[in-house]
């Protein structure tokens, strides 16, 4: 398996989700972020909402093509900025007796061709090539969640979950210690993948 403490070559951070803003906003306008950015400032833009609203009402551009001109602007939220190792180490630095847990799901996600590990500052989610199927959160101090969108009847280990109305993630299993990520846990993840691939 592939060593939980060296996410960054295999996970990703929101640098991928900035990469596809950019990409989108040249795709929609012809025009890259830096050009949008001059643009703005140009026009006297001088907070985010003023960007917006002169993005849309003069340019038409909307949505997450937005979102790349103005951390461009305004500066980049402090957790975007950070590695994979670092969001990881950010969820469990108090909590180092639950640190465990998450390696070895992200060890079993890493060495799976086909799953992408995306880290986020409060949570890891797990994409197939289709769309996230799983989600590990530290519930607490005793605690990992792994809210799953897996069709699988409710049992002594997958609970229900209560989501919105069109939310998918509607099990959970809820782990105390790493011998509980079993093959039974693995298994819960092996088919959620699947229906989601």
């Amino acid at each position: 398996m592939a060593n939980p403490h060296d996410l960054t070559a295999t996970a990703g951070t929101w640098k991928s989700m900035v990469d596809s803003n950019q990409a989108l906003l040249l795709r929609k306008s012809g025009h890259d972020v830096h050009w949008w950015a001059e643009q703005g400032r140009s026009a006297g833009v001088k907070n985010d909402a003023e960007l917006r609203d002169w993005m849309r009402g003069e340019h038409g551009i909307t949505g997450y093509a937005q979102y790349a001109v103005s951390w461009e602007m305004f500066g980049y939220p402090d957790f975007m900025l950070r590695d994979a190792d670092e969001l990881l180490d950010g969820q469990y630095r108090d909590h180092p007796n639950l640190r465990p847990i998450a390696n070895t799901l992200l060890a079993w996600a890493a060495a799976h061709p086909g799953v992408e590990i995306q880290m986020r500052k409060g949570y890891v989610s797990l994409h197939s090539s289709r769309r996230k199927f799983a989600q590990v959160t530290r519930a607490n101090n005793t605690a990992v969640d792994v809210t799953l969108r897996l069709e699988a009847p409710v049992g002594e280990r997958l609970k229900a979950v209560r989501v919105r109305e069109g939310d998918f993630f509607d099990r959970k299993v809820r782990l105390t210690s790493e011998d509980q990520v079993d093959q039974e846990m693995l298994d819960f993840l092996e088919t959620a993948l699947e229906q989601n691939s």
